[in-house]
């Protein structure tokens, strides 16, 4: 278990390396937008390339990150319900729905996605835009964005089975309303006592 947990760590690192580096395409994608718009404006001069660029700008950070938001514990999920339950079922759940549903859906899109991407790679594909960017590199970021989900999936698996076990801190610490009302409530009795 040991090995699993360095790798599930090195997956990790990796993973807010990325999510970090890319949150700042958004930004380059902003000045990408603005700058177009601008150079339109004022000189009347477009290109297609431009307006791509900012595409995949925006999909490099969506997929990129994607990885990051599920380590960091933000992807979405019904917390009304999910916070009803001790954290233990928490993991239960957690842990049922990174095997049964996360990974089956990623390995599918890996997939899917492997032949599409080598297919445009081969052909040397390029937008149908006049003056457009090449389009396998936008392919290679569906497929790597999954292939990282994918390795970060493993990663929560692996830390949610050595949480369970006693081996690992919680890393995403989740406090239930049940929780949290005892929580309150010993608070409030302690300051009583004083």
């Amino acid at each position: 278990m040991k090995a699993l947990l360095a790798f599930a760590r090195a997956v990790d690192r990796v993973n807010e390396m990325i999510g970090k580096i890319f949150a700042w395409a958004i930004l380059a994608a902003i000045l990408v937008s603005a700058g177009n718009a601008v150079v339109r404006k004022t000189f009347n001069v477009s290109s297609n390339a431009w307006l791509e660029l900012q595409w995949y700008l925006f999909g490099a950070a969506f997929l990129l990150a994607a990885a990051y938001t599920l380590k960091q514990n933000e992807h979405i999920r019904v917390d009304i319900v999910y916070g009803m339950w001790s954290r233990r079922t928490q993991h239960w759940i957690d842990l049922f729905g990174h095997v049964f549903f996360l990974m089956p859906f990623v390995l599918l899109m890996i997939y899917y996605f492997w032949p599409y991407f080598l297919l445009s790679y081969r052909n040397g594909e390029t937008s149908s835009s006049a003056g457009g960017l090449l389009i396998w590199p936008a392919k290679s970021l569906l497929l790597i964005g999954f292939v990282m989900l994918g390795l970060q999936g493993i990663s929560e698996i692996i830390k949610k089975i050595g949480v369970m076990r006693g081996l690992i801190e919680d890393p995403n610490p989740f406090v239930s309303a049940h929780e949290a009302a005892e929580l309150e409530g010993q608070a409030i009795a302690e300051d009583i006592r004083k």
